[in-house]
């Protein structure tokens, strides 16, 4: 599914302090604990990441109608419009598993009446436009093509990977903050000592309404609405401090 990462204003708080100046000889066993008195400089950063997933799937419906007054003539009448319709579907790279046809037969006093749909998913949203207006163009005004409807395929809508995705893309936008303000205190950046994962959510646009929520005299789009997902991750991560120009032994 298409992934979309909005880089929001991370916060940088730095915090330098000197080592402790104890000095050990070489019976003394070394307290490895680290107080606020020993502890070295570090850079904590707080970062924060948004990840949008638009649908990866739409489904539109295809539909064919007519009524003649024998089961032969409006059966030939509708076949006809429907198998090339199947055909144009299979030209496109179209598999037969994401198509399902249904077929409709009644009478009405002398006349018979036949309709027929066809529901077709694609993953490819420009092929998806092109088979529709080919549709449109040859068969005109015999065929009726409704609006696709988009939604979330199974393997798509994994809450846990949207805020695992979330998470790391705060990281690393943690991570490239840290390094450049410690570079800007002449500092080289060290290895992470603490990451806390502080907030995370997601939201859904389910809804065609949520696309006008506050704009009210905007104009209306006769778009189709395309659901998205949100995921929206904020950590906090402590770097140590080495000094940029110390030589290393």
């Amino acid at each position: 599914c298409p992934l979309q990462r909005t880089k929001l204003p991370t916060r940088v708080f730095a915090s330098i302090q000197p080592v402790s100046g104890r000095e050990f000889t070489g019976n003394e066993k070394t307290d490895k604990r680290q107080t606020p008195g020993t502890r070295g400089r570090e850079i904590q950063v707080t970062g924060t990441a948004e990840v949008c997933y638009p649908a990866d799937r739409a489904s539109v419906r295809v539909s064919v109608g007519n009524s003649k007054e024998s089961v032969n003539e409006v059966t030939n009448s509708v076949s006809r419009r429907l198998d090339y319709i199947l055909q144009c579907l299979r030209q496109h790279g179209v598999k037969d598993e994401d198509t399902s046809v249904r077929r409709f037969l009644q009478r009405e006093a002398d006349v018979y009446l036949m309709d027929a749909e066809v529901v077709v998913t694609f993953s490819d949203f420009e092929k998806m436009e092109t088979v529709c207006s080919i549709l449109l163009e040859k068969l005109d005004k015999s065929v009726c093509v409704g609006a696709p409807r988009f939604y979330h395929s199974f393997s798509c809508v994994c809450v846990c990977s949207f805020r695992r995705r979330a998470c790391v893309s705060a990281v690393e936008n943690a991570q490239q903050k840290a390094n450049d303000a410690s570079q800007l205190l002449g500092q080289t950046l060290g290895p992470p000592q603490l990451i806390t994962e502080e907030e995370t959510r997601e939201s859904k646009n389910e809804d065609e309404e949520d696309r006008g929520r506050g704009q009210a005299t905007a104009s209306i789009s006769h778009l189709p609405f395309i659901p998205t997902i949100t995921a929206v991750s904020r950590v906090s991560v402590s770097f140590s401090l080495r000094d940029g120009s110390r030589k290393k032994l």
